[in-house]
């Protein structure tokens, strides 16, 4: 079976979980993740309160989607000036991070 992407999803949980703080963080997902080469798709967004099924994760306060159309293209986006941008004036916003790479089928 042949890759057809590559997923990569983040999860950021804010030191200060506020509707401000996480219309920030969207904002700057926008400004400097969005359309960088090999990208084939860009959604970010914030944590639907109203879903609360048990098997609903939470622990988080914005959601990043990008899926890039090969490892190369997701290499070169790690490395990019508007990416280490983003993380340099985000970072300290973040309680903590976790990312979920998957291989798309």
């Amino acid at each position: 079976m042949q890759s057809v992407g590559l997923a990569h999803m983040v999860y950021f949980t804010l030191n200060e979980s506020t509707p401000a703080n996480a219309d920030a963080l969207v904002a700057a997902c926008h400004k400097y993740l969005s359309g960088h080469p090999g990208t084939l798709y860009f959604s970010v967004g914030k944590l639907n309160p109203d879903l609360k099924r048990p098997v609903n994760d939470t622990a988080y306060d914005v959601a990043l989607n990008v899926v890039f159309k090969d490892m190369a293209a997701h290499d070169a986006y790690q490395i990019a000036p508007r990416h280490l941008d983003f993380v340099k004036e985000n970072k300290a916003s973040w309680k903590s991070v976790r990312v979920c790479d998957s291989d798309l089928f």
